[in-house]
């Protein structure tokens, strides 16, 4: 059989209906493209650890009995012909970042490149760090100073300020009344046409952490603990031209504020920055590699899972026919 002709004959199988219906269905629905990324990227990873000579199992997701603590990720790895089995979280990059941060606004871009100006390639700490921010967004991001000088806000935000009772003008004051005149659409045009500029010359790699609280997960907090997990894997195909994957491991990661044995929330791991020439170039802090032996060397064997709490999911990764 054709690869065309095992998927036709698995979407028959498994949905009922024709290429013609499914390619419609996963094109309406944003939430089922995420997954079946989501499981390329699993696949991918899995692929790419064998290929550097490491086993990798599935765990399972639904456990028999209470989930140890300690196995909260996605696969079980080890080195072959080690003894020592590990734990690694896969996971991607936030796929709305940039929107989040509110970079379409020059003001937000500016201080967002301050506060994130140890991680910025054209950074010379000993000179003034504001003005070589301004420097590249005017040499690489004009339009931020003339075109899209005049801040944006959301739909909802143009919304809720208008039913407030405000008399004094201010800039903001401004900036809304002359975006009430458009619509949710039109406004949600407009930045993304500032977004899909911005993201021409820079990226954000952001990953998020979110972990449900109860009494079984041992959490303090609604994000994983560092001993869930050895390494984490992210995939960063939503900010770059293929799928990629860099790795940390937790412990060397910044804690949270209110628990020093949890993750934060949120991580800004570096920068995806586009050249002329249309290659992409990688910029990542000094907790993250792109090479997974440099991670795999900062574990200890002292923090590797007994082998006897594992519980393995056997089903196949690919499902023939």
């Amino acid at each position: 059989m054709t690869i065309f002709q095992k998927l036709e004959a698995f979407v028959l199988k498994t949905f009922k209906t024709t290429l013609e219906v499914f390619l419609a269905a996963l094109k309406m629905s944003p939430n089922a493209q995420g997954y079946v990324n989501g499981s390329i990227t699993e696949l991918l990873l899995k692929q790419h650890l064998e290929n550097l000579d490491y086993e990798v199992k599935r765990i399972r997701e639904k456990w028999e009995g209470k989930k140890h603590s300690n196995h909260h990720g996605d696969f079980y790895f080890r080195k072959n012909d080690t003894n020592e089995w590990f734990v690694l979280e896969s996971k991607g990059v936030k796929s709305n970042s940039e929107k989040w941060h509110k970079l379409y606004n020059y003001d937000n871009l500016k201080k967002f490149l301050y506060a994130h100006s140890e991680k910025l390639p054209w950074i010379d700490k000993s000179q003034d760090i504001e003005k070589q921010n301004i420097d590249w967004i005017t040499a690489n991001l004009p339009k931020f100073l003339n075109e899209y000088k005049e801040s944006l806000y959301d739909y909802e935000e143009i919304q809720k300020y208008n039913k407030q009772n405000r008399t004094r003008e201010t800039d903001k004051s401004r900036a809304i009344t002359a975006l009430s005149v458009y619509s949710r659409d039109e406004i949600g045009d407009m930045i993304n046409e500032r977004l899909e500029y911005l993201m021409s010359k820079i990226r954000v790699l952001e990953t998020h952490f979110v972990s449900g609280v109860s009494g079984s997960s041992e959490r303090t907090q609604a994000t994983p603990r560092k001993n869930e997990f050895n390494a984490i894997s992210i995939d960063i195909v939503l900010r770059f031209d293929e799928h990629k994957f860099v790795f940390a491991n937790p412990n060397q990661l910044e804690s949270s504020g209110e628990d020093a044995e949890h993750l934060q929330q949120n991580y800004i791991m570096g920068f995806v920055f586009p050249q002329t020439d249309g290659s992409l170039k990688l910029g990542l802090t000094d907790e993250w590699f792109d090479n997974f032996a440099d991670v795999y060397a900062t574990l200890l064997t002292e923090n590797a899972v007994n082998e006897y709490d594992m519980q393995i999911d056997n089903r196949n990764l690919i499902i023939d026919g």
